[in-house]
């Protein structure tokens, strides 16, 4: 066996298929001293090449990309092991769990909207004594869904997280009429808790996926009329129910018009606008969200974040 080959079958027995020293001793009838030998010539020859890949510096250089491509105040890339979308959701949480502890004071108001990705960060929640802190749900709920939202749960979780009692909005999201919605917000307890949520300083929030699997459409909430116009329209996400394009725009305005909850434009007038999201299938609404401005505040995963900055370069 030439010598060259020796060092190319000892590095590949060594660095890929994860034989011992020992074990390719045997395998090639040589001594280990003379694997030793082998691999840190294949090292010198260059037939191998060995680079540290650091996951928090890359994590780190993304988040600035992202954050001067989109304009935001602050980025935050979560390392995950796998695209596993219940991972993703848990890891996610867990680090928008401390953001919100480190970011909120006395005095703050928090909104709140629902759905499996704000529940991981609200049982990731610690208590923090705080003093006057608000929290106020943003959006209607869903009265009937196969998957749980955990509108309550996630409220009261974060609400014991600041010492304070919630603030609810008891209310389905969309309604069929839109006198329907005007009756129903005229009430002056949901007024009160309404412009609750327009005062709120601090908004932390989602983006439902606008496909057969949204909670929103496996509800039932949107009538054939209204599904086609929202695919007409190019619907690719939702932001507390209210439906918009890949631009950030609402697609369908009748429909926004019978949608119980905080307005789009409302969110750009707060301090901080704290958008959780990640995994594939919420790429298209994140960036969506991104370009409308809304969120100035993104905590992301690394798979969903190489994939906006990939579709904002098309």
């Amino acid at each position: 066996m030439n010598q060259l080959k020796i060092l190319v079958e000892a590095a590949t027995l060594y660095y890929q298929l994860d034989y011992s020293q020992q074990e390719i001793a045997h395998k090639l009838g040589i001594s280990r001293p003379t694997v030793s030998r082998l691999l840190q010539q294949a090292k010198q020859k260059g037939i191998v090449k060995i680079g540290i890949f650091d996951p928090i510096e890359d994590a780190v250089t993304l988040a600035e990309e992202i954050k001067q491509r989109f304009e935001l105040n602050h980025c935050m890339i979560v390392s995950v092991a796998s695209s596993d979308d219940q991972l993703i959701k848990s890891s996610l949480g867990k680090a928008a769990a401390h953001y919100l502890y480190d970011t909120v004071n006395d005095g703050d108001i928090i909104g709140v909207t629902w759905g499996t990705t704000l529940h991981q960060v609200a049982v990731h929640m610690k208590q923090k004594y705080v003093r006057d802190v608000k929290v106020v749900q943003l959006n209607g709920g869903v009265s009937y869904s196969e998957t749980n939202t955990y509108a309550a749960e996630i409220l009261n979780e974060i609400g014991k997280a600041f010492y304070t009692t919630p603030h609810f909005l008891p209310l389905p999201a969309i309604v069929d009429q839109a006198v329907v919605k005007q009756t129903i917000v005229a009430d002056r307890h949901i007024q009160s808790v309404l412009q609750l949520s327009e005062k709120a300083n601090i908004a932390i929030f989602t983006v439902g996926e606008f496909s057969e699997q949204s909670t929103l459409i496996r509800a039932g909430y949107f009538s054939k009329e209204d599904m086609a116009i929202l695919n007409e329209k190019g619907a690719v996400g939702d932001i507390c129910s209210r439906v918009f394009d890949k631009d950030g725009r609402i697609c369908h305005p009748s429909l926004n018009d019978r949608t119980i909850g905080i307005e789009l434009n409302k969110f750009k007038e707060k301090e901080k606008r704290i958008l959780v999201a990640g995994g594939m299938n919420k790429v298209a609404g994140t960036y969506g969200a991104l370009q409308g401005r809304y969120p100035n505040v993104l905590i992301i995963d690394q798979f969903s974040a190489k994939a906006l900055l990939e579709m904002s370069q098309e």
